[in-house]
């Protein structure tokens, strides 16, 4: 397992308009996460940003 798996759960994401997906980044609350993919959905492209939790593993 890895640390930044534990401390950095919220992935945001970002799907451009040809579908293709990305990760933008990892956050340590979901509320910071939402934050950033708010912020980067304001600026008005066509590109579609949301939040994810990982899934944990070894539970």
């Amino acid at each position: 397992m890895n640390d930044s798996t534990i401390t950095l759960p919220w992935l945001v994401v970002r799907q451009d308009d040809n579908g293709n997906r990305y990760r933008v980044g990892r956050y340590a609350t979901r509320a910071e996460a939402q934050k950033i993919a708010d912020s980067l959905d304001s600026r008005g492209h066509k590109q579609l940003y949301w939040v994810e939790r990982l899934a944990q593993t070894g539970d």
